[in-house]
């Protein structure tokens, strides 16, 4: 399958998936060169971009990719422990947005105002 093949099926541009092969993400086992030496991808890469897809849309990044790749296979209980950690990083930051919305709530309820500066309290009497 050509490289525009995939890009319109999984929904990537090509420059992604080119650079998913510069960095390794995109493996040989999913590639077929021709004569020519143009490109043919497996049939396989369209399910495996898209676990890529998830892993990025949670979270992870191209480095954390990487490394899962580098592995070349890991156990369940590997899997489970990353993926907890991932839950962990995540609930965490939702802990500090919520904090911030706190912070921004708080702000609203005093009397700093900008129309007489930023961050001045408005202390004008009536």
């Amino acid at each position: 399958m050509k490289i525009s093949e995939v890009a319109k099926r999984i929904d990537l541009p090509i420059s992604t998936i080119r650079y998913y092969e510069k960095m390794g993400i995109i493996t040989e086992e999913y590639l077929l060169r021709e004569q020519n030496n143009y490109r043919n991808y497996t049939s396989d890469i369209i399910d495996y971009l898209q676990v890529v897809k998830n892993c990025l849309a949670v979270g992870f990044t191209i480095s954390d990719i990487k490394s899962m790749i580098s592995l070349k296979g890991i156990s369940k209980e590997e899997q489970a422990r990353i993926i907890k950690e991932k839950i962990a990083e995540i609930e965490a930051a939702q802990l500090n947005l919520e904090n911030a919305k706190q912070t921004l709530y708080g702000l609203l309820q005093t009397d700093i105002t900008c129309e007489s500066g930023f961050g001045k309290h408005d202390r004008t009497v009536s």
